[in-house]
């Protein structure tokens, strides 16, 4: 192989395992510290084919915040016409997270670990306050149905519910023991049993 060759990289990179050595090197080093120079290192392609697919290393973090966050309202929007009351609702959207965020573990670590610093952060915290709502909404509605306990703020216990979703990212490994349906429920049972009504 020529260095011409080599130099215009390895075939089969489209824009989705961009995306995905992109998210891998923004969680190892931090947005950041990230390059388009080390993503082109990484992939082993020149940075004007990663060019092709986006505009900027912007670009490569919106759309790995998208994929995360696009998860969460889609299931939010299936939460929202699912049949039974708030609480139902709300296990399914506590149960569907944990493996939505099993399935897309990289972008949600990312999405967890953004604080602001650029447009495409902004936009993601933003958004993620949005989904927030939806669940304090959730848990209000289950306390005014008398199956959660009213002694808690609902936002406090949205956050607190999500805080124990969101810290499996800091343990879970998906080639570990633990089986994804096996985590969603040890997580609903754990987080359900301190707030129901006794």
């Amino acid at each position: 192989m020529t260095a011409a060759a080599a130099r215009r990289g390895r075939p089969g990179y489209d824009l989705e395992s961009l995306l995905r050595v992109a998210v891998g090197l923004f969680n190892e080093r931090g947005y950041d510290g990230t390059s388009m120079d080390d993503l082109s290192r990484r992939l082993g392609i020149s940075k004007s084919a990663i060019y092709h697919h986006v505009r900027s290393r912007d670009d490569l973090l919106r759309l790995a915040l998208d994929r995360a966050l696009d998860g969460l309202f889609a299931l939010a929007a299936e939460v929202e016409e699912h049949d039974g009351g708030a609480l139902e609702r709300l296990e399914h959207l506590v149960r569907g997270s944990v493996l939505l965020l099993v399935d897309r573990l990289p972008f949600v670590t990312l999405l967890l670990r953004v604080r602001g610093n650029t447009p495409a952060e902004r936009a993601a915290l933003a958004r993620r306050r949005e989904f927030d709502g939806l669940v304090a909404a959730l848990v209000a509605g289950a306390v005014e149905d008398g199956d959660l306990r009213a002694d808690i703020d609902p936002a406090t216990a949205a956050r607190l519910l999500f805080g124990m979703v969101n810290s499996l990212v800091e343990w879970y490994r998906p080639d570990g023991d633990v089986r994804a349906a096996d985590l969603a429920d040890a997580v609903a049972a754990t987080a359900f049993t301190g707030l129901r009504v006794r």
